[in-house]
C-alpha cells in the first residue's frame, strides 16, 4: 500500500495540475494490477503460515477433529432434510397419482359428462399422472441421495475415532514424559540447593540415623550421591521427552494431521455433491413438469409425444357440441308411435244381438292364437333337455318370479344375454360401470282369456313357458356341477376360471344393486332364497345372470349371504391354513405402530398364496374397497366390513386361541386400507 501510494504521488507531482503526459494512465493502472496480485499473494502466504503454525503446535490435532466433527454433523443435517423432504415429495406423488386414478374412473360412469369434455379431462389426469411419475422418481433420487450421505457420514467418523486415538495417544505420550521431565528437574534442583548449602557449611541440625545423629561429612555425601541420581534420571528423561517430541513433530503429529484434512476435504466435497445433485434435481423436476403443461413447439413430432399443452387441452371443450351429441346419441331410445288412440269397447258390452262365428270359423280364429302361445310349429323351439322326449312327456320347467306380482302368463320371452362359458375362459374383471340396471328391460305379460288357454296342450302351458323364460328356480335341482364344498383349485382345474363363477356374479350384483344399500354384508339374507340360489350355481353356474335382479329375488342381502356363505364352505379357507400364522405374525409382530412394516408383511404373504386364491382375494378386495366408497350411504366402512369377512376368510377353527379374532379383523382392514398398493386395479 505505501508503494502505491508513493506511485500515485509521484505520478501527480510529476504531471502536476495541467494534463497528464501520454501513456502516464497506463503506466499508473498497470502498477496497480502488478501490486494487487503482489497483496494477494503477500496475504495468502501470510494466511498459509498462520495454518501451519496452527496445525504444527499442540492444539492442531484437536482443532483438525472439531472441524471434522462438524463436517460430520453437517452432512448428517442435510441427510435429514433429504429424508424428510422425499418423504413429502412421495407421499404428493402417489395422493396425485390415487387422485388421477379415481378420476379417470369417475368420469367413466353412465352419470358423468362424455365427448369433448371427457377428453380433455383425460388428457388433464394423464398430464398429472405424468407429474405424479416425475415426482415419484424425484423422491427415489432423494432418499438414494439421503442414503449416500448417511454412509459417508458413518465412514468419516470411524475414521475420525480412529485417527482421534492415533494422534491424541501420540500427544499424551509427550505430554506425559515432558511431565515426567519437569518433575525429575525439580527433584534434581532440591536436591543441588541441599547439596550447595550443606558445601558451603550452613548451619543444619544433625539427621539421626538408626545409630545415632549424622556427621556433616556423612550429610553431604549422602546429598552429593542424591544430586546425582537425580541428575542421570533427570538427563534421561530429557533425552526421551526430546525424542518423543521429535517423532511427534517430524511424523505423527504430520500424519495424523494429513489424514484428518483428507476426512474432511471427502466429507465436504461429498456433501458439496450431494447439494449440487439437490439443486439440479430441483430444476429438473421443475422443468419436467414445465414441460408437461406446457410443451415445446414442434415437440410432438415424434411419434407418441405429447404437443398440447393443458391450456390447449382445457380450450377443445365444446359444450354445445357436446350437448347436441348427448341428446343426439338418445334418439333410438324414442318409442314408436302405435297409431291413433281409438276407443274399444269391453266384448261383454256388445249389443245382444251380436253374431257369432260358426264352429269352424271359431276354430279357424283360435288356432293362430294357439300357435302363436305354443311358438312355431316346424322349429320346436325347446330346452336342450327336452331332447329325445315323446310329445305327450312334458319336460322339467324353469321357473322365475313374476314382474309386479301379477299372475298373467308371458309369451314373448325377453331377449338372452349370453355369457362367457367358464369351462373356456375365466371371467372378466369387474367394473362398477361394466353393467347399468337401465339396460335391462322386461316385456308385460298380455292377458290370455280362459278360453283360449283351454285350447293350449297339457304338455306345455303358456304359464310354465313364461315362468321356464323368466327364470325362477325350483326348490330342488341336481347338484351335476357342484360349486360349493369345492376347493379353489379343484373349481379352477375343472372350469378353467381363477375367480369362480360364482363369486363373479355375486360381485357383480352386489357393484349393480347393492352399494347405496344400508348393512350390505352385515344384514343376513332369506334362508330360502339362499338354498335356491346354491342349488342353481351347484347345477351350472355359467347359467346364472345376476344382471336382472329378478333372478335373485330383488333381495341383494341374500346374494350378499350367498357370498359368504361360498367362503365358509370352502375346504380350506381363502387365505389358507398354511399361510395363516404369518398372517397373524403380520398383523401384530411387528408393532402396533408400523403400519408400513405391516401392510408391506401381508403384502408379502397375499404373493405367497396360490394363484386361484390370489386371484379371488384380488376381485373381492377391490369389490369391498368400491363398497367402503360408498359408506356415508351404507354405513360399511373398512373397520365393518373386515368384522364381517375376518372369520370368513381366515377360519374360526384354525387355531385353539379366541384372541386370534382381532388380530383377524385387523389383517382384512389392513388389507382394504391399503387395496392400491397391494393389488393393482387394472
Amino acid at each position: 500500500m505505501a508503494s502505491r501510494e508513493s506511485i500515485e504521488r509521484s505520478s501527480s507531482e510529476f504531471g502536476g495540475s495541467g494534463a497528464p503526459l501520454p501513456g502516464a494512465e497506463i503506466h499508473a493502472t498497470t502498477s496497480f494490477a502488478v501490486i494487487d496480485v503482489v497483496d494477494t499473494q503477500s496475504s495468502t502466504n501470510e494466511s498459509s503460515a498462520i495454518f501451519d503454525r496452527v496445525l504444527q503446535s499442540d492444539i492442531g490435532l484437536s482443532t483438525l477433529l472439531a472441524r471434522l466433527k462438524q463436517s460430520i454433523g453437517s452432512a448428517r443435517d442435510f441427510a435429514a432434510f433429504l429424508k424428510k423432504r422425499s418423504a413429502l415429495e412421495e407421499e404428493h406423488a402417489q395422493g396425485l397419482k390415487k387422485l388421477c386414478r379415481t378420476t379417470h374412473d369417475t368420469t367413466r360412469r353412465p352419470e358423468s359428462r362424455q365427448g369433448s369434455y371427457s377428453r380433455s379431462f383425460d388428457e388433464i389426469t394423464r398430464i398429472h399422472d405424468n407429474m405424479a411419475d416425475n415426482g415419484i422418481q424425484f423422491a427415489l433420487s432423494l432418499h438414494q441421495m439421503h442414503e449416500d450421505l448417511q454412509e459417508l457420514a458413518a465412514e468419516k467418523e470411524r475414521s475420525r475415532k480412529q485417527w482421534k486415538v492415533t494422534g491424541l495417544s501420540a500427544e499424551k505420550r509427550v505430554q506425559d514424559s515432558e511431565a515426567a521431565m519437569e518433575k525429575a528437574r525439580a527433584k534434581y534442583n532440591s536436591l543441588a540447593e541441599d547439596y550447595d548449602r550443606a558445601r558451603t557449611g550452613d548451619k543444619q541440625t544433625g539427621r539421626f540415623g538408626l545409630k545415632g545423629p549424622k556427621s556433616a561429612a556423612q550429610v553431604e555425601e549422602d546429598l552429593h550421591r542424591k544430586v546425582q541420581a537425580a541428575d542421570t534420571d533427570y538427563a534421561s528423561k530429557v533425552q526421551t521427552a526430546q525424542g518423543l517430541r521429535r517423532d511427534l513433530v517430524s511424523t505423527a503429529r504430520p500424519q495424523t494431521a494429513q489424514a484428518l484434512q483428507q476426512l474432511i476435504n471427502e466429507c465436504d466435497s461429498g456433501l458439496t455433491l450431494q447439494m449440487q445433485k439437490f439443486a439440479s434435481f430441483n430444476e429438473k423436476l421443475l422443468l419436467s413438469n414445465g414441460l408437461r403443461i406446457s410443451p415445446l413447439k414442434g415437440q410432438g413430432n415424434a411419434p407418441g409425444s405429447q404437443s398440447r399443452s393443458l391450456r390447449d387441452v382445457v380450450y377443445e371443450v365444446n359444450n354445445e357440441r357436446d350437448l347436441r351429441d348427448y341428446v343426439t346419441s338418445c334418439a333410438p331410445r324414442i318409442q314408436q308411435k302405435q297409431g291413433e288412440v281409438q276407443y274399444e269397447p269391453h266384448h261383454s258390452l256388445q249389443p245382444a244381438q251380436q253374431v257369432f262365428p260358426t264352429p269352424a270359423n271359431r276354430q279357424s280364429s283360435v288356432q293362430p292364437l294357439v300357435q302363436s302361445l305354443q311358438g312355431p310349429s316346424d322349429s320346436h323351439i325347446m330346452n336342450p333337455n327336452m331332447q329325445g322326449t315323446s310329445p305327450h312327456q312334458s319336460p322339467m320347467p324353469s321357473y322365475a318370479p313374476l314382474v309386479g306380482g301379477s299372475n298373467v302368463s308371458n309369451h314373448h320371452a325377453p331377449k338372452q344375454q349370453t355369457f362367457p362359458s367358464s369351462a373356456t375362459s375365466g371371467p372378466p374383471q369387474i367394473s362398477p360401470t361394466q353393467f347399468s340396471p337401465a339396460q335391462t328391460h322386461f316385456p308385460s305379460a298380455p292377458y290370455t282369456p280362459p278360453s283360449i288357454l283351454a285350447q293350449v296342450p297339457h304338455s306345455q302351458s303358456p304359464m310354465q313357458n313364461a315362468m321356464s323364460q323368466n327364470g325362477i328356480y325350483p326348490a330342488e335341482m341336481p347338484p351335476l356341477r357342484p360349486v360349493f364344498g369345492v376347493s379353489l383349485e379343484d373349481l379352477f382345474n375343472r372350469d378353467g376360471s381363477a375367480v369362480p363363477m360364482v363369486v363373479y356374479q355375486c360381485l357383480q350384483a352386489v357393484d349393480l344393486f347393492g352399494l347405496e344399500v344400508e348393512g350390505i354384508y352385515r344384514l343376513s339374507g332369506t334362508t330360502s332364497h339362499i338354498s335356491k340360489l346354491r342349488t342353481v350355481f351347484d347345477n351350472d353356474a355359467s347359467q346364472v345372470d345376476f344382471r336382472n335382479p329378478e333372478n335373485f329375488f330383488h333381495d341383494v342381502n341374500s346374494v350378499a349371504g350367498l357370498l359368504k356363505q361360498f367362503f365358509r364352505d370352502l375346504p380350506d379357507t381363502l387365505l389358507t391354513r398354511e399361510h395363516y400364522q404369518g398372517f397373524i405374525e403380520a398383523a401384530h409382530g411387528l408393532g402396533i405402530d408400523d403400519d408400513i412394516a405391516r401392510r408391506d408383511s401381508l403384502h408379502a404373504t397375499i404373493n405367497n398364496l396360490p394363484d386361484p386364491n390370489y386371484a379371488t382375494l384380488r376381485a373381492l378386495t377391490l369389490h369391498l374397497h368400491r363398497v367402503q366408497e360408498h359408506s356415508a350411504a351404507n354405513r360399511m366402512n373398512a373397520g365393518n366390513l373386515a368384522i364381517c369377512f375376518g372369520p370368513t376368510l381366515m377360519g374360526t377353527n384354525n387355531t385353539g386361541n379366541i384372541a386370534d379374532a382381532g388380530w383377524q379383523v385387523r389383517v382384512i382392514d389392513t388389507i382394504l386400507q391399503n387395496t392400491y398398493q397391494i393389488f393393482d386395479d387394472d
